[in-house]
């Protein structure tokens, strides 16, 4: 999930290399909650529906290997090219290029209809996407209170 993300990428505190960079992280991170909610909420709504097929929604994953290649590339030798047919070196992904996607299920099948929308397990989901909002929010919260002491 996304805290558990931002933890270990060290995007919660002092390893990211700004506040502004923690602080679009972090409405990043809000933005796909919120995207991530609907998603689950359509698929609830959907559950009963014959041959409806579930979404998900992916970030995460993605995100890190941006972040993962800026943080590689620090020390990477880059070629200058003065010219179209030169090869160009591995540029870094840039995070904020990086969107959610939307993936859909159509290999499984839950139900005998079709569906493969567990109701149960969407109703989880949507707690889980809820409480992680919470915590993203208060994350932010804290990003701000901590500037405001150091500009005191």
């Amino acid at each position: 999930m996304c805290i558990h993300f931002f933890y270990n990428l060290g995007g919660f505190g002092g390893n990211m290399n700004s506040f502004t960079r923690s602080v679009d992280l972090l409405h990043r991170a809000m933005d796909v909650s919120s995207l991530r909610y609907n998603v689950t909420a359509n698929n609830l709504a959907n559950a009963e529906v014959p041959n409806f097929k579930r979404t998900s929604v992916n970030f995460e994953s993605e995100l890190k290997r941006a972040l993962e290649s800026e943080e590689n590339s620090k020390d990477d030798f880059r070629m200058i090219t003065t010219d179209s047919r030169h090869i160009e070196s591995v540029t870094p992904r840039d995070y904020r290029d990086v969107e959610p996607r939307r993936v859909l299920d159509y290999t499984t099948t839950t139900k005998a209809n079709g569906n493969n929308v567990d109701a149960e397990q969407e109703a989880m989901e949507i707690l889980k996407i809820q409480l992680n909002y919470q915590l993203l929010t208060q994350m932010q919260s804290f990003q701000f209170s901590q500037m405001k002491t150091v500009l005191k």
